[in-house]
């Protein structure tokens, strides 16, 4: 079975390259975008699958929410019909709804709803929170309670979370593949439920941390997603993010099946895989936007 994986090398389009050496990977830094079909039906030809695993959390000059989720996936439907491709298994969010206020969630349904109406043979994996060395959970927390002491809870009440190992999720992406999941919808969720505030002690515990934490208000959240989107090159939580935390990450919307028993996520929220996830250093003025300005400017006088 040959396959190509859109935003290959991302999170998890990468880890998934890894597993499956052979595969096409298809993304704006192997030459292609994701908008531009008949690219993109070259890069198809000769497929049997698609692993649709582009996507955005944020929004940064014309890679929108619209143009990567949206019209995206429709260029990736038709360059697929082109190409011959049999099957597309998309990775979606696990609470991707429409109406509900967030562009984010949204947009991720609106494609959802593409793959559904395409005709193609397809599975839809609704993930919730997935971590692994190069993520943006371990990643970010590990650096946020290195820089300073204090760490914020997300809202007065706890919400919780089922992470994903990305081991976990690449294996039910290759089940999806090989058409092992009956559903065309499902939700892949990891196999411990924790409170966010605990993930994240367990997370500054690991990297050897213990810091103040907080609770405060969700809209206080929001404004610091807004601030460090406007501020960070890689937000230090990004505003859909901050939805995320708000409404927690342990039951799909609308409600889908898990994948069956033999496919679904087992390995647990353990001290040894968050040690394996942690990267190196803290946040430093690097991580501003200005400070890349500044040095481009110079790099080009």
């Amino acid at each position: 079975m040959k396959v190509a994986i859109t935003g290959g090398t991302g999170f998890v389009g990468r880890n998934l390259a890894e597993r499956l050496p052979d595969a096409v990977v298809v993304s704006r830094r192997s030459g292609v975008e994701i908008g531009d079909v008949d690219a993109l039906a070259a890069a198809f030809a000769g497929c049997d699958a698609i692993a649709h695993c582009a996507g955005i959390n944020r929004e940064i000059g014309d890679q929108t929410f619209q143009h990567v989720h949206v019209d995206g996936t429709r260029a990736i439907v038709e360059a697929a019909r082109r190409a011959g491709v049999r099957r597309i298994v998309m990775v979606s969010f696990l609470r991707a709804r429409p109406a509900c206020g967030s562009p984010y969630h949204e947009s991720k349904w609106e494609a959802e709803e593409i793959i559904r109406g395409s005709g193609i043979d397809h599975t839809i994996l609704k993930s919730g929170m997935i971590y692994g060395p190069g993520d943006h959970m371990v990643d970010h927390v590990t650096r946020a309670v290195r820089t300073v002491p204090l760490f914020w809870t997300v809202g007065f009440r706890e919400r919780t979370a089922r992470p994903v190992p990305v081991d976990d999720a690449v294996d039910v992406l290759v089940a999806a593949l090989e058409g092992r999941i009956p559903d065309p919808t499902v939700a892949v969720m990891g196999a411990d439920e924790v409170t966010l505030g605990e993930a994240i002690r367990r997370i500054a515990r690991v990297a050897g941390r213990r810091p103040a934490f907080v609770p405060v208000p969700t809209w206080s959240i929001r404004i610091l997603a807004q601030l460090t989107e406007w501020l960070m090159v890689v937000p230090l939580v990004a505003k859909a993010q901050a939805r995320m935390l708000a409404e927690g990450v342990s039951e799909a919307m609308p409600p889908a099946p898990e994948p069956p028993i033999d496919i679904r996520p087992t390995r647990s929220f353990s001290d040894a895989r968050i040690r394996a996830a942690l990267p190196e250093g803290r946040f430093t003025i690097d991580d501003l936007r200005a400070t890349r300005w500044f040095r481009l400017r110079a790099a080009r006088s």
